[in-house]
């Protein structure tokens, strides 16, 4: 009695594999691991139409048959018969999507280049069609070699096909031209094959190929991200300045209606300068993350996002990291607590660990509070020619050198303490599309919310308990209260560390509360100056806190804390996360390390360089 063949379905990830399974094997299913793996097998039993039983095994998704990740090995053992208790398959069916079908030629063609049995799986030819391209399955199948048979899985759609070619697959020899090829020289072929077999495209369609051709150009595509971003930071300032007056004239009209109707005392004290001083410098704030993160949601929505993570590739290659550490990245600007989460997604350790290191060196949103008063206080308000604001360009200047830094320390790390090469990247490109209006404001209205719901817990908190230490013991007569009181003790101690590289006793209290949460340095000022202004100077009080920090700092004082907050570390609870995600202590005190190491090295050059400046 012969052996049941053995069918095996491979392709890229997003191809449709595991549907057309489902429609080939029905219920005729099981779903197991692979043996000494946690790799999902799933296998099934398929009649042809011969009425011969076949094993058909759905095998994970892959980008190559060099692996990079424990599903990619598992794909690539099967094929090759390497997998220890397992025969190889006797025929491939290789399924590719038809609306992305250059990107799966690319993997099609090493498959093709073992020599075994194979067919064609065109899948999805439906959502090609509806997205304006139809393709011609004959064209295909000359270019290749092998039978190609169009599919709509989850319509059932060419299964009958299917089986007849897979019945009919014999053994073959490896294409022509296929065995000896480059990566770079099967993607060039992919691109001649796919443009063969197109009968007819959409002016849609040309249009997002135009698009791609244009945004993923290796000149003009940084090119435009840097101008898309120059624009982003440009608008944080420009426009939000109407809605940010408006709410700091609602905090100012808050806290002198508070000062009238509450007698004199601690407790009005406590109101008036530790909660709405506090935590009301922080939520002026708000329109600057609404329209950030406004870019932002716009950006992936439309599909932008993912180019911009190819476009990252080449520059992150040169540092020994792939585009697989953009998105974490990329999602560190919200926060870096997502960010080093979403590391989980890289498969090599070493580049996983250092994008972890690297995460809090994004500019989070928490600092853009910090950035946004610093800059409001000290850089003039004007255009630098052609419409392009002073203020803006300042605030693109410090998030283009969080990326520059954090470059710059992955490419000391992978060199050494993690060294290692850059592994490939490969993911799926999404259609473009125009943002949905209400998904963009259900995300904005989420982010909005965290955003608060920080400035009413922990900025609230730690707000209180900095006002409290603010506050006693309580002054004599003819005493500073900010001078007699922990926080101030505390302070000048620290500020004996900090004096160096221009850093007051006031700056130096800001920073130990900044480590719950980067925004609490700008209610702790306000607190501080609060505070200090007294109950006998209301006028004082009532000063916003951009003059207080124009009074008080000098412009090189100024420069240096926005330097000290590119680089420092971000809050605890970051921490926390790389303790978690490193499974110990060792690596998050390293960071800490290096980053309060950057923090002062670059606070300190940045201030005597303004100073030498005559700044």
């Amino acid at each position: 009695m012969s052996r049941q063949r053995k069918v095996a379905l491979v392709g890229n990830p997003n191809a449709g594999k595991s549907a057309l399974f489902n429609a080939l094997t029905g219920a005729r299913q099981k779903i197991a691991n692979y043996p000494g793996v946690t790799v999902e097998r799933k296998s099934g039993r398929l009649v042809l139409p011969t009425g011969e039983p076949v094993e058909m095994t759905d095998l994970p998704g892959a980008y190559g048959l060099d692996p990079t990740s424990p599903d990619e090995a598992v794909t690539s053992k099967v094929i090759r018969g390497e997998f220890a208790g397992e025969a190889a398959p006797d025929v491939l069916v290789v399924v590719l999507d038809a609306s992305n079908l250059e990107q799966h030629l690319v993997f099609a063609q090493e498959i093709l280049a073992l020599g075994k049995p194979t067919v064609i799986a065109l899948n999805m030819v439906d959502l090609a069609e509806r997205d304006g391209l139809v393709l011609d399955a004959a064209v295909l199948a000359e270019e290749l070699g092998v039978p190609v048979i169009p599919t709509v899985a989850v319509r059932r759609r060419g299964l009958a096909d299917l089986g007849e070619a897979i019945s009919n697959a014999g053994a073959r020899h490896a294409g022509p031209g296929l065995t000896d090829l480059t990566p770079t020289e099967r993607r060039v072929a992919a691109h001649a094959m796919a443009g063969a077999a197109i009968l007819s495209e959409s002016k849609r369609h040309r249009l997002h190929a135009r698009l791609d051709r244009l945004f993923l150009h290796p000149w003009l595509g940084p090119l435009i991200l840097l101008a898309l971003l120059f624009v982003v930071f440009q608008a944080v300032f420009a426009w939000a300045t109407p809605f940010a007056d408006a709410l700091e004239a609602g905090v100012g009209a808050l806290h002198d209606g508070a000062r009238a109707a509450l007698p004199a005392g601690l407790l009005r004290d406590l109101l008036t300068e530790g909660v709405i001083a506090g935590v009301g410098s922080v939520v002026v704030f708000l329109p600057q993350i609404v329209i950030l993160f406004a870019f932002i949601l716009a950006m992936e929505a439309s599909g932008y996002m993912a180019r911009a993570a190819f476009l990252m590739d080449r520059m992150m290659a040169t540092v020994g990291l792939s585009g697989r550490s953009f998105i974490p990245l990329l999602s560190s600007f919200a926060c870096a607590i997502p960010g080093i989460m979403a590391t989980r997604s890289i498969t090599d350790p070493k580049d996983r660990l250092t994008t972890i290191l690297i995460a809090p060196m994004m500019t989070c949103s928490a600092r853009l509070p910090v950035y946004a008063v610093i800059i409001a206080a000290f850089i003039p308000n004007r255009d630098v020619g052609g419409g392009v604001g002073l203020q803006g360009l300042v605030l693109l200047t410090l998030y283009l050198a969080g990326i520059v830094g954090a470059m710059a320390v992955a490419l000391v790390l992978r060199r050494s303490i993690t060294k290692g090469a850059a592994s490939g990247f490969i993911m799926e490109l999404p259609k473009y599309q125009l943002p949905q209006l209400k998904d963009l404001a259900i995300g904005l209205w989420q982010r909005a919310w965290i955003f608060l719901r920080r400035a009413g817990t922990i900025i609230f908190m730690v707000t209180v308990v900095l006002w409290v230490l603010l506050n006693f013991p309580q002054a004599k007569p003819g005493e500073s209260q900010v001078d007699v009181s922990i926080a101030g003790k505390v302070a000048n101690g620290l500020a004996v560390v900090v004096e160096p590289i221009g850093f007051n006793r006031d700056m130096a209290l800001a920073l130990i509360p900044a480590m719950a949460a980067r925004e609490v340095a700008v209610s702790s000022l306000a607190t501080t100056y609060a505070v200090a202004a007294g109950d006998d100077d209301e006028a004082a009080q009532a000063t916003e806190l951009g003059d207080q920090l124009r009074h008080r700092w000098t412009l090189p004082m100024a420069l240096a804390f926005l330097a000290w907050f590119v680089f420092a570390p971000q809050c605890m609870s970051t921490i926390a996360v790389t303790r978690r995600e490193t499974n110990g202590w060792k690596w998050p005190s390293f960071m800490l390390a290096y980053l309060f190491g950057l923090a002062y090295v670059a606070a300190g050059a940045t201030y005597w360089l303004a100073v030498w400046a005559g700044l």
